[in-house]
């Protein structure tokens, strides 16, 4: 089977580190000539793979689209007012399987083993036990009607409450940053917190591995930590909506109070 990729923006970097014997093509009219189907990706703040779907209709080509996330799933095939559905959708596990047939009723889909996850848990060490927290960030892209990113009032709001995840005591603080964020994001943050300091593992597995406590808002790499054995806390305040993660381990800080 011949395989014609096109990406941009992290995912070039991580196809050309994966499989450098396959060269990506230079654009999509190249990836899609002489095309029988195309795989894509569902990001819902990127117009890539959209455009690729769109491209691919028009041209009659059989689309297939993986949702490897939990959260969005109708936005995610909308653009401009368009939507563009897939002719079959991939998923990983019952919980996304669940959510496609709610959100697309008749889309057809398949669930397929989840790689990826299964790797990276089988690379995550043992618990250091020394009160090491990992953050994992995103792009909120809501302020929740406050002044505030998203993300940061998360962030504030887990170190108001951080203590109650490590009673023993917090060593120190891992951010990890999402690849589409600025580099700089969060330096300022940084260096008024004593205790935090920025991940550079090369993946999740080893980020999680340093780690004892994970907390995110609604980042894919909590469910990994989560299979990982880790305890795991999703970091969004009492204002923000509803949790969509639907594992059921994920603990939520600001229902402490209630268990």
């Amino acid at each position: 089977m011949e395989v014609q990729a096109f990406m941009q923006g992290p995912a070039h970097i991580i196809w050309q580190k994966a499989f450098p014997e396959l060269p990506l093509c230079m654009s999509l009219d190249e990836a899609l000539d002489g095309a029988r189907s195309l795989l894509s990706g569902t990001g819902w703040a990127s117009v890539l793979e959209h455009q690729s779907r769109q491209m691919a209709e028009a041209r009659n080509i059989r689309t297939v689209a993986v949702l490897d996330h939990w959260v969005n799933y109708a936005p995610r095939f909308e653009r401009e007012g368009k939507l563009v559905l897939p002719d079959e959708a991939w998923v990983a596990d019952a919980h996304a399987l669940a959510l496609v047939r709610e959100t697309f009723p008749g889309l057809p889909v398949r669930q397929l083993e989840n790689v990826y996850l299964n790797s990276q848990v089988t690379r995550v060490g043992m618990a250091p036990g020394n009160g090491t927290v990992l953050v994992i960030l995103e792009p909120v892209r809501s302020n929740w009607g406050r002044q505030l990113e998203g993300e940061f009032q998360a962030l504030e709001y887990l170190f108001g409450n951080l203590e109650r995840l490590w009673p023993s005591g917090i060593s120190r603080v891992l951010l990890r940053q999402h690849p589409s964020e600025p580099v700089d994001k969060y330096a300022a943050w940084v260096r008024r917190h004593p205790l935090v300091h920025m991940d550079s593992s090369h993946d999740v597995s080893a980020a999680i591995s340093q780690a004892d406590v994970v907390v995110g808002v609604e980042s894919s790499a909590l469910v990994i930590a989560l299979a990982a054995g880790r305890s795991v806390y999703s970091s969004l305040p009492p204002w923000a909506p509803p949790l969509r993660l639907p594992q059921g381990g994920i603990k939520q800080i600001r229902h402490l109070d209630k268990i």
